[in-house]
């Protein structure tokens, strides 16, 4: 514990670092990319499982336990945009693993028209984010990770390029049930800017707690999120007093685990919620619900949640692990 208090300390120096101003890039890094902490409320960084999509959320999740698992994800976001990622990872040995992924994101066909309103053809979008992940048991209840992150985006004509890295820890007590997680996401810079001027990623900090209750199969998180930064600086946010900030600054999520097997999941992300409110807008706005299921070395989930005001995402996750022997 006392090694996770000190990581603490110095991710919360570190942030000065990153701390320039102006706007960011690559935003979307910012999806979802796991079933699981989807449907507990969009990120999830202190759930302790054998999901190897969870190691977007914290690379400390990844383990020995994870020992050559393949993992493909898909995100049905709006329209014609999807975002998707395949991941593998590996044991190096009982202590150490790695891992290897990437993320795709494609904005579909868009019509290219000039000003004076004549169609010149067909545009093409798409963002890829190539990631490696390592992480290292500390000690028996304490793991710590790393990402490192290659991105690329090419928008039409224009292209840009970037790296960061997402640091992190996991800290897992088995008899309590209790977990806790601290990630710094995001960290880094484009190196290549679609025009003049680089720009930073959207970088942020989360600091997320578990809990497992012995005696029921139910599993509560709470997530702190944005702690970057304390006030929003958006048109939605500016007027809150200071309970209504640190309200804001939650997520919370809760599972009920009916076997190893079969899990539910429910999700409330505070901001989302409150930002998508509008006059008729619908009240399960920030909400967020899924499931996971596995039959023997395969594994398969999927989340349902709103991310826009204008529909339902579906993410779906589907794993296998060639280490297990198929019965």
């Amino acid at each position: 514990m006392r090694r996770f208090l000190f990581f603490t300390v110095l991710l919360s120096v570190s942030t000065a670092v990153w701390s320039q101003r102006g706007n960011s890039s690559f935003d979307y890094l910012l999806m979802p990319q796991s079933a699981r902490s989807a449907a507990t409320g969009g990120y999830n960084v202190s759930i302790v499982e054998t999901d190897a999509s969870l190691i977007y959320d914290n690379p400390a999740f990844l383990g020995a336990e994870l020992d050559k698992t393949l993992l493909v994800n898909y995100l049905s976001y709006i329209a014609d945009i999807g975002v998707g990622n395949i991941t593998f990872t590996k044991k190096i040995n009982d202590k150490t693993a790695f891992g290897v992924g990437a993320i795709y994101t494609n904005y579909g066909n868009m019509l290219e028209i000039n000003e004076m309103g004549d169609v010149l053809g067909d545009l093409k979008a798409s963002d890829i984010c190539a990631n490696f992940f390592v992480a290292h048991d500390l000690t028996e209840k304490l793991r710590g990770g790393i990402t490192g992150k290659f991105m690329y985006s090419n928008y039409a004509h224009n292209t840009a390029i970037g790296l960061g890295v997402d640091l992190g820890l996991s800290y897992y007590d088995n008899e309590s049930g209790a977990s806790l997680g601290l990630v710094a996401k995001n960290l880094g810079r484009q190196v290549k800017a679609y025009e003049d001027e680089l720009a930073s990623l959207p970088w942020d900090i989360q600091l997320g707690y578990t809990q497992k209750f012995p005696h029921a199969p139910l599993r509560l998180s709470v997530t702190a999120n944005h702690l970057k930064q304390w006030k929003f600086n958006d048109i939605y946010s500016e007027d809150d007093a200071f309970m209504k900030t640190a309200w804001k600054h939650l997520i919370l999520g809760g599972e009920i685990l009916l076997s190893d097997n079969f899990w539910i999941a429910l999700g409330y992300n505070v901001k989302r919620g409150e930002d998508m409110q509008l006059e008729e807008g619908s009240r399960l706005n920030g909400f967020s619900i899924g499931f996971g299921l596995r039959v023997k070395q395969f594994g398969i989930a999927c989340s349902a949640g709103r991310y826009n005001v204008g529909a339902t995402s579906l993410l779906f996750s589907l794993s296998t692990n060639f280490a297990q022997t198929a019965l």
